[in-house]
C-alpha cells in the first residue's frame, strides 16, 4: 500500500476548494429531497393506483409496501449493438428482484443514437445533446418518485454521461449501472484500419470496405475498440458504480448474468438506506479517479468534455487545468486499440480492470478511500468476476498477462497520462499524445481552412492536401452545429501522413475515442462561433497561416496577426434531420471545457 501521490493530492484538494460552494449546496439540495421524497403510505390512493396498475405480478407486494421497489432507466434500442441485449434485461431483473422480496419496474426510456451510424452524417449534429436530452429523459422517468433505488441501463458515448447527470438529480437514491458487455472480436483492428486507409487512398471499392466493417462489428455488445462506449464502463468501475469487475463480460453468458443478478440484490440492499446514495458515491474523489483511470488507460477524449459535465451534475468542479496535471503523474498502464493492436476483450483476458485499479491503488495514483455502491468498497474492485463453481466468485489479479496490452506501473508503456492541455493565440485544446508517435508531438505548417470535413475530404481527393498542413475544421463547436465527432477525417489524414507529410487537425469539433495517430488539437475553445457578438480566434484564420501544434510545450498558436483581420462569415445554419428542433440547446450551450452543456448553463449549475 502506497501513500497517495503528491500531485494527485494536490489536484484532489483544489478541485474540493474549487468546489466548496457548489456542493455543498448539491448535497443540501439531495437532503432536502430526500427528506421530502413521500412515504407511499402518505401519497393518494389514485396516485398508488396509476403506479401500480401495470404491475400485475407485483400489485400485491406494492400495494402491501413490501420490500423495496427498484426503477429501471433503460436506454434499450436495437439499432445499439451495445444496447440491444437490454429488451430483455427488465423482465429478468424483476425476477432477480423477487428473490430478495423487492420488486422493479421500467420508469422509463432514455433516447440512445448510436455515434457509429451517424458518422459523417447529418444526424451526427444532434449526437453532443442528445446527452442532456437523455439526462432529462432520466429525470422524467424517475420524477415519480416511487422509487427506492435506480438501476440504470446504458453503456454507449452519450448515454452513461447523460444517466449519470440525470441520476444525480436523484442523489437521495442509491444507484447502480448494469453494463451489458463486449462483442465478441471480430477481425483485428489493424486490418480494419488498413482497408479504411485503402478506401480513402482509392485502392479498394465500397464492397470490400463494408466486407471489413461487417467482420468487426458484427454482433451484439459493445464496438471493442476502445472508444468513448469502452471508457464509460472503464469510468463506472473507477468511481465504484457498478459490480466490481462488470465492465468488459460478453453478453449472454452465466457470468454476465450472475453480474446482473447481484446488481439487483445489491440495490435492493441498499434501497431504503441513506449510507451509499449516488450523491454520497460521486463525490470529488470519485470523480478525480474516473481521470486518472481515463489517463493510465489511454480512454476517448469525449470525457474531456463528459466528465466536467457529469461533475458539475454533482456540484464538482474539474477542468482541463486539473486533468493534464493529473496527466503528468498517472502513467499509461494499458494499450487498447486505437492506442495499440487489441481490443477491450484482450484487455479484460490480461487482467482488464482489476489489474488496472490494482496497480493504481499500489502506486498512490487512486484514491482508495471512496465510497462505492458494493460494500467491500474500492479494493473489490482490484479483483475479476468469474463464474466456478455454479456461483459468482472474484479471483484478484495480481499480474499482467499480456505485456503488450497491460504493464505495470513500475513499467509503464510512457509516463505520462496522454492528455495534453494546448493553449495559446488561438485558444485552449485537447490533445490525446498517447495515441500519436513522439515525432509527430510538433507540427507547424501552413494550415488550410475548412467549415466541414466533407470538403476536408474532397480536397484530399483532388491531391489540394498532398503536402505538410495543418486542417483546421472550424464552425464545429457546441453552438455552431452541435460539436460533432469528425471521426471521417482520420483515414484521409492518416493517408497523407503515411505519405511522409507533417499533418496535424485543429478543430472545434471532436474526434472521440478513435482520434488515431494523426496530431490533433480538438475541443478548442473559445469555438469559432460568436458568443456574445466575439467570435473565436479560429475564424480568423485564412489559407497559408503558419499554425503551431506542440504536444511538448502545449502550444497551439499562430503567427498571423488575427487582431488585423475580420473574422470569417458564420456559415448558414443547417435544417433537416431534426437538427432545427436542437437549435436552443446550441444557442445556450456553454464551452467545452465546462462541459459543452446547454441544460446544465440554463440550470446554473
Amino acid at each position: 500500500m502506497s501513500d497517495l501521490n503528491d500531485t494527485i493530492h494536490r489536484v484532489t484538494q483544489r478541485v474540493i476548494e474549487n468546489s466548496q460552494a457548489s456542493r455543498a449546496a448539491y448535497l443540501e439540495l439531495m437532503k432536502r429531497e430526500g427528506d421530502r421524497r413521500p412515504e407511499r403510505g402518505a401519497v393518494s390512493c389514485s396516485v398508488l393506483a396509476h403506479a401500480f396498475a401495470g404491475a400485475l405480478e407485483d400489485q400485491e407486494r406494492l400495494k402491501d409496501g413490501r420490500g423495496p421497489n427498484i426503477g429501471i432507466v433503460t436506454a434499450y434500442n436495437d439499432m445499439l449493438s451495445a444496447h440491444q441485449p437490454y429488451g430483455r434485461y427488465p423482465d429478468r431483473m424483476k425476477i432477480y428482484a423477487r428473490e430478495v422480496g423487492a420488486t422493479a419496474q421500467v420508469a422509463g426510456g432514455t433516447p440512445a443514437m448510436c455515434d457509429g451510424v451517424t458518422q459523417g452524417e447529418d444526424g451526427m449534429e444532434l449526437s453532443l445533446f442528445s446527452r442532456d436530452n437523455i439526462a432529462m429523459a432520466a429525470a422524467v422517468a424517475l420524477s415519480h418518485q416511487m422509487y427506492d433505488g435506480a438501476a440504470l441501463l446504458g453503456i454507449c458515448d452519450k448515454i452513461v454521461p447523460g444517466l449519470v447527470i440525470g441520476a444525480l438529480r436523484f442523489g437521495h437514491l442509491p444507484a447502480i449501472f448494469v453494463p451489458s458487455g463486449p462483442m465478441p472480436s471480430g477481425i483485428s483492428n489493424k486490418q480494419k484500419q488498413e482497408t479504411r486507409q485503402k478506401f480513402a487512398a482509392g485502392e479498394v471499392g465500397r464492397d470490400a470496405l463494408l466486407e471489413s466493417e461487417l467482420a468487426s462489428y458484427h454482433s451484439p455488445g459493445t464496438c471493442t475498440f476502445y472508444g468513448t462506449a469502452n471508457s464509460n464502463q472503464m469510468m463506472m468501475e473507477m468511481m465504484g458504480l457498478h459490480v466490481p469487475g462488470a465492465a468488459f463480460v460478453l453478453p449472454g453468458s452465466k457470468l454476465r448474468q450472475a453480474l446482473d443478478r447481484a446488481a439487483v440484490h445489491r440495490l435492493a440492499k441498499l434501497s431504503g438506506t441513506t449510507t451509499r446514495t449516488l450523491a454520497q458515491v460521486v463525490d470529488e474523489k470519485a470523480i478525480i479517479n474516473a481521470c486518472v483511470g481515463l489517463l493510465a488507460t489511454g480512454g476517448s477524449t469525449n470525457h474531456a468534455i463528459h466528465l466536467p459535465a457529469m461533475a458539475r451534475a454533482a456540484g464538482v468542479r474539474i477542468d482541463w487545468n486539473d486533468m493534464a496535471e493529473l496527466s503528468s503523474v498517472v502513467p499509461l498502464l494499458a494499450r487498447v486499440y486505437p492506442n495499440g493492436a487489441g481490443d477491450v476483450n484482450q484487455f479484460h483476458a490480461a487482467g482488464g480492470m482489476g489489474y488496472v485499479i490494482g496497480e493504481l491503488l499500489n502506486a498512490g495514483l487512486a484514491h482508495r478511500d471512496i465510497l462505492t455502491v458494493w460494500e467491500d468498497g474500492f479494493d473489490a474492485y482490484t479483483a475479476e468476476p468469474v463464474w466456478q463453481d455454479e456461483a459468482l466468485q472474484w479471483s484478484r489479479v495480481e499480474t499482467s498477462r499480456d505485456d503488450t496490452m497491460l504493464r505495470p506501473a513500475s513499467a509503464p508503456f510512457q509516463s505520462d497520462g496522454g492528455m495534453k492541455l494546448l493553449a495559446g493565440n488561438l485558444g485552449r485544446a485537447c490533445f490525446k499524445s498517447s495515441s500519436v508517435a513522439q515525432e509527430r508531438w510538433t507540427i507547424e505548417a501552413p494550415c488550410r481552412v475548412f467549415h466541414t470535413q466533407a470538403d476536408v475530404v474532397a480536397a484530399f481527393k483532388a491531391g489540394e492536401l498532398d503536402r505538410d498542413v495543418v486542417v483546421v475544421v472550424r464552425f464545429q463547436g457546441p453552438r455552431a452545429n452541435g460539436m460533432p465527432e469528425l471521426h471521417g477525417l482520420t483515414p484521409s489524414l492518416g493517408v497523407l501522413q503515411d505519405r511522409g507529410h507533417r499533418v496535424a487537425l485543429v478543430t472545434d469539433g471532436r474526434m472521440s475515442g478513435a482520434s488515431g495517430k494523426v496530431p490533433a488539437a480538438i475541443h478548442v475553445t473559445p469555438e469559432a462561433k460568436a458568443k456574445h457578438g466575439v467570435p473565436g480566434p479560429l475564424s480568423y484564420l485564412q489559407d497559408g497561416d503558419m499554425v503551431r501544434v506542440c504536444a511538448a510545450t502545449g502550444e497551439l498558436s499562430t503567427t498571423a496577426d488575427l487582431a488585423a483581420r475580420a473574422p470569417a462569415d458564420e456559415p448558414p445554419i443547417e435544417w433537416g434531420v431534426g437538427r432545427e428542433l436542437f437549435r436552443m440547446m446550441q444557442d445556450h450551450a456553454d464551452g467545452a471545457e465546462m462541459g459543452a452543456s446547454a441544460m446544465l448553463a440554463s440550470a446554473g449549475l
